[in-house]
């Protein structure tokens, strides 16, 4: 079986579209939806997520610019990126934890994760998923705003690259089936490591007075999210759609964190 000379491209294309649809709201229509699309989607995932911290970004600058207070011009901040995603992740962060607060096996710890309900570990996540961007955001709007652009887009855009991380070749999936199954083993390691050093890069000026504090939060954010990586193997054996969305909310608020402290 031949392939068209036009295959190639339009499967990187399938797979911008893939990762647009799982990191943004952005109205695209899907192509087709297979593990080549998704190893695009995956490995490019820190790009979403930079598009959406500098969207932010510039809106906090411009909230400032407005004299709106600090405090609200980080709620709207954070409740729009929150939005721009469709609050997915923070959705996939609730079930996770909810799960891993159980103390039930492999199987149920699953089921936990597929139920549409959200307990007591979950919502306790979400408001801390919450809380501490806003807070975070709040502490950097004293900063100049070329910092705050920084801040906001390497903070948002750490989280994504926790994804790329988390389905970099040799991560199992936990089922056999859903986007886990999908995503999972399919970004070579050095396409998360240039993704890692473009972010690290662009953290330089988030920190004015510490120009190497924004790249070590980068690392930090992402070595966090690979302990968690980790735990969720040991446990139900790998990642699912909704441990993504863990590590891309943890992996930003580590991220803002390290850049806000």
């Amino acid at each position: 079986m031949t392939t068209s000379p036009g295959a190639p491209r339009s499967r990187f294309v399938d797979g911008l579209r893939l990762g647009l649809t799982t990191f943004t709201i952005a109205p695209v229509r899907p192509g087709a939806v297979d593990r080549p699309a998704a190893r695009v989607a995956m490995a490019t995932a820190g790009a979403y997520g930079l598009a959406v911290g500098a969207l932010v970004g510039a809106l906090a600058i411009g909230l400032r610019a407005a004299d709106a207070p600090a405090l609200l011009t980080a709620a709207l901040v954070v409740g729009v990126a929150t939005l721009v995603s469709r609050g997915l992740h923070l959705d996939g962060l609730a079930d996770t934890v909810d799960a891993l607060g159980s103390y039930g096996d492999r199987d149920r710890a699953l089921a936990i994760m597929k139920s549409p309900e959200v307990g007591p570990f979950g919502v306790a996540a979400i408001v801390f998923a919450l809380v501490i961007p806003i807070a975070a955001i709040d502490g950097l709007l004293g900063r100049p705003w070329w910092a705050v652009l920084a801040a906001a887009a390497v903070g948002y855009g750490t989280g994504r690259i926790a994804a790329t991380w988390a389905c970099r070749v040799g991560q199992p999936a936990a089922r056999p089936d859903g986007l886990g199954a999908l995503v999972a083993g399919t970004v070579p390691s050095p396409a998360a490591v240039a993704a890692t050093l473009v972010v690290g890069a662009l953290a330089v000026p988030a920190v004015p007075d510490r120009p190497w504090q924004g790249p070590v939060a980068v690392l930090a954010a992402l070595a966090a999210t690979a302990a968690v990586t980790a735990h969720l193997r040991r446990r139900i054996g790998g990642i699912t759609g909704d441990t993504l969305g863990a590590c891309v909310e943890i992996g930003t608020a580590v991220a803002l964190i390290g850049v806000a402290w």
